[in-house]
């Protein structure tokens, strides 16, 4: 079992960064890939990115790629998603999840379709025009 929290979310201006983290509770933290996923009002909740079990291998979606950057401490039992250069479409509610497995897949459909086994509740970015 894996229990997920968000933190970091805030108010910020378009062009202006944010970095959100996700704090994991459980042993097996470590040893499970990470996802970012959004959900903007509505709309879909939507994959952001993912990374995987040792920090080595990286899959973003297009949408995000070269401007936000996922990463991991496993020290810590945290992760992490740095958000540059940030949109007002960026805006969404942001939240960590993982599938319990230790590699990435990189195939958008396999994120979109339910394969993620624990969530968090998120935390919301409000990005101003």
């Amino acid at each position: 079992q894996v229990q997920l929290v968000e933190s970091g979310g805030g108010l910020v201006q378009a062009g202006g960064s944010l970095r959100l983290s996700c704090a994991a509770s459980g042993h097996t933290f470590s040893s499970y890939a990470m996802a970012w996923f959004r959900q903007a009002p509505g709309k879909e909740r939507e994959f952001v990115a993912v990374i995987n079990w040792s920090g080595s291998d990286r899959y973003y979606a297009d949408s995000v790629k070269g401007r936000f950057t996922i990463s991991r401490n496993n020290a810590e039992n945290t992760g992490y998603l740095q958000m540059n250069s940030l949109k007002p479409e960026d805006t969404a509610v942001y939240s960590c999840a993982t599938d319990g497995r230790a590699s990435i897949t990189r195939t958008l459909t396999y994120y979109n379709t339910g394969a993620m086994a624990y969530w968090g509740k998120g935390t919301l970015v409000t990005v101003s025009s």
